[in-house]
This record gives C-alpha cells, structure tokens and sequence, in this order.
C-alpha cells in the first residue's frame, strides 16, 4: 500500500487541476480563478517554439491582504506574527498581526507617496532587521514588485542588479552587522553602485540603525529617512489598502548567477506562489497556523527566506522568527537552541554549514543536552536542512539528540530545491496529508522513513526524472542529470525576468524542451528517495570576477567539498603569462571579494594550461572537474570518471587529472592564501 505522501504526489500529478484547485480554496481571491491551469505555445524571436503553462490565469490576488488582512479580520489580529531577535544589537520586539498590519499600511502609504505604483520594481538591501520585513510587503501591497539583493555583495554585484531590474526605489539602511564583527556600513556600496550602474533610481529610502547612522542629502539619489517619512505619514493618517494584481503577475524577482556572469532575474508569480507555498509550509513543514512557530534561519536574500522567513508562516498565520546573528559567536554555539526554548520553535529550518559550525565549536554537544535535558526543545517537531548536500552522519547525529529531546516523533529532514522552484522539490512531510481539512494527530499519518543521504521524495507539482545527456531517462538507482517535467509547481519560475529566451536556453534548450534541467546530478532510488550528488549550478558570476584580472585567459569554476561549509568554489585557471600561484590566487580573491563579496571566496585554485576539458561544440565539461577533485578529496584520484562521448579532446582530462593529483599532494597547501578544509 502507497504512503499517504505517495498518494498525494500522485494525486498532484495525475490531475492537478482538481489538485491545485483545493488548495487555492485556502485564500482568498479579489477575483476567484476560473481555471487551475492553462497551456499555450510561446514563440521565441529565434524562431523556437515551446511549451508555456499558467497557473490560476485569469485570477486577482494580493498575497500581502492573505498573509496579514485576512488573519486580522478573522480575529487573530492579537496573535504572534514576527518575533525579532537581535544578539548582535541586544534587541527583541515582538509584532502581532495587528501591529504588522499599522505598519505596513503606513509605510505603503508612503512608498506610494514616493511615487512607488503599481508593477513598479523596489529593490530592497536590508539586513536582518523587521523593517526589511515590513518593507517587501508594503511593496507587495501596493502591487509592486520587489527585488532583494543579499546584505553581504559588494557595489559590483548590487550595480548589476539595478540595472537588471531598473527599480524606482531602493530600501536599506543604514548599516549592517555580521556578527561579533564592528557594523558595517551600507552607504558606501549603495552609492557606489548608483554611481556605477546607467540606471539612477529616484528615491533611496534609509532605515537608520544607531550603531552606525547614515546622513542622508536629499539631492544625491533622492535619500530619504525612512522614520521620519513614517512620522510624518502617520501624523497625517495615511494609509494604504491592498491593491491585487493578476495570478501571474510579477511579486518578486530573485536573482541568481547566471552562465554568462551577468544575473538571471528568476521571476515569481503571484497566484501560483501563494497557493503554493500556503501547501508547502502546512504539508511539508508542519506549520499550520496560530500557535505554531517558524524559526528559519537564512537570510532574506535568499529564496529560504522569501519562502520560510517571510511570506509562508504568514500566510498560515502562524508566527516566525526573525533572527539577526549566527549559529556560533553571537555569543556562541548554544545561539540556535537558545531560539527554540524561548519562542518554542516548532519548525526549524538551516544550512547544514550551520550545524557543522556548532558542531565543530561544540564537538560534545553540550549545549544542546544542556537545554533538552531542562525540556527546552519540547515544542521541535522537525529540523529542515537545504543548500547543500547533508552528509548521513550529521543526519544521523542531530536524529538521535532530537529523538532524546525534541517533540514526540521528532524528525531531521534534508530537503532539495532552489530559487527557480521556490518551495523544495523533494523531502519528507510532517503532514502527509493534502486534503482541504487539517490533519492535527501526526499518529495517525506518520511520516515517510527518513533516508539518510537522500533528499526525500518529490514534493507535490514536481515531476522529477533523471535522464541521460541525450535526454533519455535512466533506470532507477543510475545516476544521471536531474530534470523536472512540465508543468512545475506553482511555486516554480516559469521565465526569466524580461528575458524568455534565456529561459529557454539555460533550462529548456539542452534537453529539447521536453525538459527543465536543474542544473544537479544524481538518482532516484527503487522506492522514490533522490539522491542529490552534486550541485552543478551556475558559476557565471565567480568566473567573470576571476577572468577580469589581465592575466587570466580562462576559468571555470567548481564546487569542492568542505568540511564546514559543504562546499567551497574552486577554480581551474590558465593564464597568459607567468605569475606564482600565490600571486594569482590573493589577486583573484581581491577580485572576487570587490566585485562579489567576501561570500563569494574561492577555496582553491589550481593554474596551468591544456587542463579545462570542452565537449566538442565548445561547452565547458565542469562535471567531470568535479568529479576529479572529489575523487581526490576521498583519495581516490585515479577512480574513473564518466566522460561523455563529446570530448574534444581526452588528452586534456588527463592532463586535469594530473593537475589534481599534484595539488592533493601537497602544491595546493603550498601555495594557497587561505587554509584548505577538504575532509567531509
């Protein structure tokens, strides 16, 4: 007999629009849809035509009136929506959906004051603070369009996304702080990528921090202080109502490195988002609504956050955490169980680079018994991991510490995705059950076996196979390239922002648009598990900050497993004439650091020439690199490598492996500027 979570994949499969339709019954609709899903045929300009879908077409919907409106005109308006807690500024406050709602319908008032309307695209370059939160849905509720950047790139990176998404306004503030580390300042890189990017934005709207204030001039980008234009809305009683826009309207643009350097504008749809992760959040994590508690520790620039941070617990009108420090130095490594007692988290969602960093500053696990033997992690039901891939044994470890004191049936589940499916492709449900009604007794509806090293089973809406490099699908248990079918859940992009041909040549095109690709390899096991082995994302970004010094030729970027972070980007360089590895390798990272940010720091490089093997229609072979230094780090330099027949030339394989086995005997530890952690 199917458990229920294969049940529900099916169902969501087989006939989503009986699916779908269910779960947009959640929501409310300024104009109900009058179909589930729609097809069409896109032509492109290059005269390539392909398969187009739509969620929820002709529908009218403001996720901003579903995640706060709708919870205070039900009577929860005194519930818990955002809890903040700050240990790198001693700060806490705690906003209920009421207090949510006054704010975010004054500073829309203002925005739209500030000329903000309707389609218009915000960019927001905030830290972890609550303004960032009111923020991106006052955007949303005047019918805009958001695009956070991450608080940690340089004016390089934050220039190119201006430019990209053209935005008429800027959120910030006036510094940021990583850590026990001094504020950092946010004027600098602001002004440096107005002054850098052809696109000025009219207004630059800063929320002041008193650790490290910015004086705005009114007269250079159009500053503002965001408190005072507050003070003054509110003195004046404005406010703003919701204005809904089309299901497939634009909420939100993410952007991610593209193959080219320059950023894919990934592109959210509103119907479809809200329907989708108002599934994701209840199914999969367990999150229903008042009482319930999300703690998701990631930033909001990245599409974690987006989905479980912000607009998935409000959406339910649950409450989440809004955590600004780390898992270890803010003070220490008891930072993340600390959390979980106080606002008894009941879902937790982090990196597995987390947990190795508590681990490594707590090897005995100390804090955590400490605050489990006193019942502090009680309320935990689960701990979501996603971002890389999670090695079994710390699965395994933080499984038998939750068994011993977490809630009853407690679960550790790795869960795979990315910021094109803004929801997670594949895990394991807390809640195996889709149906209108909630399911509250989990006894009667266990969750499937957790598998470690696999990243679950597939999640509602998405199609996974695994296919060969021809396209053909593989038997199960083959390793292969992971694609997903049409259509995608609605979470799922379905182009690029202003940009369909690239869509369809960076997902479409390789496999002939019968499939997304992914962009990960790996397999799926005889009973449905997938197993992610490697992320083989774009590297565009990083290989354009590392061919921009004068002596770099060529570059290709891959990832390096770590024992911290899971992995490191590493790099394979040629170049023009001779220079000392550690020469090169400080002058690249001075690059990387500037034009990236310090997140962006390579791990290694190896520098030589013939070494980057090509298929024979000039496309960079990054897999079998890979798969060469992974071998390596395992000690298994001479292990075979799967080489596709389009080699242009073996010679050069050979060569990289060469190169590799030269830099794991010791040229790499020689020679590179930082230390090298290449165990898992």
């Amino acid at each position: 007999m199917d458990h229920p979570q294969d049940e529900v994949h099916h169902h969501s499969l087989a006939d989503p629009e009986n699916f779908w339709g269910r779960q947009a019954e959640h929501l409310h609709w300024h104009k109900k849809p009058s179909a589930v899903l729609a097809w069409a045929t896109k032509d492109l300009k290059t005269g390539v035509s392909h398969d187009h879908w739509e969620w929820f077409p002709d529908g009218e919907i403001s996720t901003c009136y579903n995640c706060i409106d709708r919870h205070v005109l039900a009577g929860c308006g005194d519930a818990p929506a955002i809890f903040y807690d700050s240990p790198v500024t001693n700060t806490k406050q705690r906003f209920t959906y009421q207090q949510l709602l006054d704010e975010v319908e004054v500073f829309a008032a203002v925005l739209r004051e500030e000329g903000v309307k309707k389609g218009d695209v915000v960019l927001v370059y905030m830290p972890m603070i609550p303004a960032a939160l009111i923020g991106i849905l006052a955007i949303n509720r005047l019918g805009a369009i958001h695009a956070v950047v991450f608080g940690g790139f340089a004016a390089g990176a934050l220039a190119q996304r201006i430019e990209a998404s053209r935005p008429a306004a800027i959120l910030t503030a006036s510094c940021g702080i990583d850590g026990n580390k001094p504020a950092i300042g946010y004027r600098e890189f602001i002004e440096g990528a107005i002054r850098t990017s052809s696109w000025k934005p009219a207004k630059t709207i800063i929320w002041q921090r008193g650790e490290l204030p910015w004086r705005p001039i009114r007269r250079r980008y159009g500053e503002r202080k965001w408190q005072s234009l507050v003070r003054s809305a509110r003195a004046r009683g404005l406010k703003a109502e919701c204005v809904p826009v089309k299901s497939t309207d634009p909420i939100y643009i993410i952007y991610t490195s593209g193959t080219t350097g320059l950023p894919k504008g990934v592109l959210r749809e509103a119907g479809g988002h809200a329907v989708g992760l108002h599934l994701s959040i209840s199914y999969l994590f367990g999150i229903h609504g008042p009482g319930d508690v999300m703690g998701c520790f990631s930033d909001i620039g990245w599409v974690v956050s987006h989905s479980y941070t912000l607009y998935g617990p409000l959406l339910t009108g649950a409450a989440t955490l809004l955590y600004e420090g780390k898992p270890v130095g803010t003070p220490d490594a008891s930072a993340f169980w600390r959390l979980v007692e106080e606002y008894q988290i009941n879902t937790m969602f982090t990196a597995p680079t987390a947990l190795r960093a508590i681990r490594k500053d707590d090897a005995d696990n100390s804090f955590i018994t400490r605050v489990g033997e006193r019942g502090g992690l009680r309320s935990l039901r689960a701990l979501f991991l996603a971002g890389e891939r999670s090695e079994p044994a710390i699965i395994t470890m933080y499984q038998d510490l939750l068994g011993k004191y977490g809630a009853e049936s407690s679960q550790v589940v790795d869960n795979w995705w990315s910021s094109e499916s803004g929801s997670p492709i594949s895990g394991v449900a807390l809640v195996p059950h889709a149906g209108k009604d909630r399911i509250t007794d989990i006894k009667d509806h266990p969750p499937l076996l957790i598998k470690p090293g696999s990243a679950g089973k597939a999640m509602p809406g998405f199609d996974v196979r695994v296919v060969d490099d021809h396209g053909e699908e593989v038997t199960r248990g083959n390793m292969g390239n992971i694609v997903l079918a049409l259509p995608l859940a609605p979470t799922a992009f379905r182009t690029l922002w202003e940009d369909e041909e690239r869509f369809y040549r960076g997902y479409m095109k390789r496999f002939g648009g019968k499939w997304i690709d992914t962009g990960d390899a790996g397999w799926i096991d005889e009973k449905g598990y997938i197993h992610i082995m490697a992320r083989t994302g774009n590297t565009g970004t990083l290989e354009q900050a590392i061919t921009s010094h004068p002596l770099v030729a060529e570059a290709c970027v891959i990832g390096i497993p770590d024992a911290l972070k899971g992995h490191l980007p590493f790099a394979f360089v040629t170049a023009s004439q001779p220079i000392s590895d550690q020469q090169l390798l400080a002058e690249i990272q001075t690059l990387v650091r500037t034009q990236i940010g310090a997140i962006a720091t390579l791990g290694g490089m190896i520098q030589g020439r013939g070494m980057i093997p090509k298929t024979r229609s000039g496309k960079t072979m990054r897999r079998v690199l890979r798969e060469l230094v992974e071998n390596a780090v395992h000690g298994e330099v001479d292990k075979a490598v799967d080489v596709p027949s389009t080699v242009e030339d073996m010679g050069v394989v050979d060569a990289a492996r060469e190169a590799v086995r030269a830099y794991f005997r010791g040229a790499g530890e020689r020679h590179s500027a930082i230390e090298i952690k290449a165990k898992l």
